[in-house]
């Protein structure tokens, strides 16, 4: 009876540490949570801090990965808004202070001493240009100078919003699991709950490249009737950087794009010619599609550069 007391008391300590090690060191069993949305698809939960992994992840009272905000921007500051899907929000595997975002703040607040800078993070993972239309169209540009739009390649094929994977994909919970060990299961050995409708949202018929330009066309109307500037960015996949390039429909959709975006006078910073110049492209990408801090630190360079001389931002007070 001892043995199996010790035996029990054991396992029991070696299940408390485990648990604490995966909630301390890995971040388990507090994923960022995020909420269904009839309009926009899904959003993270508003007011939300966690630690992944290290990482430190804010979302605010608008589900931006931001500090929280004023809804008007204060005087004598400068406010971007920026828009994308993982690769600006930056995931589970970025800190908050090596977000896009962050970097482009650090930076331009260096250029000018006399303003305030604040950018915006208004992102979700897999979010396409019609998610982020709905986005504004529910809260608005928040007062912004600037709104800046990253898309990747992938999302001129992005289909429409749906709320079907929260709560059901693993990657998209709506609620914090019982224990970290919990949430190790579910990630290794675990299945997505049944999603009924999903693949015919997945195989959305009819010509979604239109319906994502039209999307993007919308967004700068937004932007120019609230005054602000509007500027597209597009970052490329990673085979597009080596010699295997862009497939043939991923090089058609990029010429309509660039098309479209000389038709609407768009501001169009395409960042492939960028990456294919950097001395070994593949170092800027932590996987196929997402980047790595040195991925991160070019495309911040790049829009900092852009944003300090096409706002116009001035050493001296307004």
């Amino acid at each position: 009876m001892k043995i199996l007391l010790i035996i029990v008391t054991a396992l029991v300590g070696i299940l408390i540490i485990v648990e604490g090690s995966l909630r301390i060191i890995v971040g388990l069993g507090n994923p960022p949570l995020y909420l269904a949305d009839e309009e926009i698809g899904y959003l993270l939960a508003p007011n939300q801090q966690v630690r992944r992994r290290g990482n430190r992840i804010e979302i605010n009272q608008y589900s931006m990965r931001s500090k929280a905000i004023a809804p008007k921007k204060p005087i004598s500051t400068w406010r971007i808004m920026l828009l994308g899907d993982s690769i600006v929000n930056g995931g589970w595997w970025t800190d908050r202070n090596e977000t896009i975002s962050a970097l482009i703040e650090g930076q331009l607040t260096s250029y000018s001493a006399a303003h305030s800078v604040e950018v915006l993070n208004a992102s979700a993972n897999s979010w396409g240009p019609r998610n982020q239309l709905a986005y504004l169209r529910r809260f608005g540009l928040f007062d912004a100078d600037a709104i800046v739009l990253i898309i990747n390649t992938d999302d001129l094929f992005a289909t429409a919003p749906t709320s079907l994977p929260v709560g059901r994909d693993r990657n998209y919970p709506d609620r914090k699991p019982i224990l970290a060990l919990v949430e190790l299961y579910t990630h290794l050995l675990g299945k997505d709950k049944p999603m009924k409708g999903i693949e015919t949202i997945q195989k959305e018929k009819g010509d979604r490249v239109g319906s994502n330009l039209q999307a993007i066309r919308e967004i700068k109307k937004l932007a120019l009737d609230a005054n602000a500037q509007f500027v597209l960015a597009m970052t490329p996949l990673l085979r597009e950087v080596s010699e295997m390039g862009s497939r043939d429909y991923e090089s058609k959709a990029r010429n309509r794009l660039q098309e479209f975006a000389t038709t609407e006078q768009i501001f169009y910073l395409d960042f492939l010619p960028i990456f294919r110049d950097f001395p070994q492209p593949e170092f800027l990408y932590r996987d196929h599609i997402h980047l790595s801090p040195s991925g991160n630190r070019l495309v911040s360079d790049s829009l900092s550069q852009l944003l300090q001389q096409k706002l116009q931002l001035a050493l001296t007070d307004d």
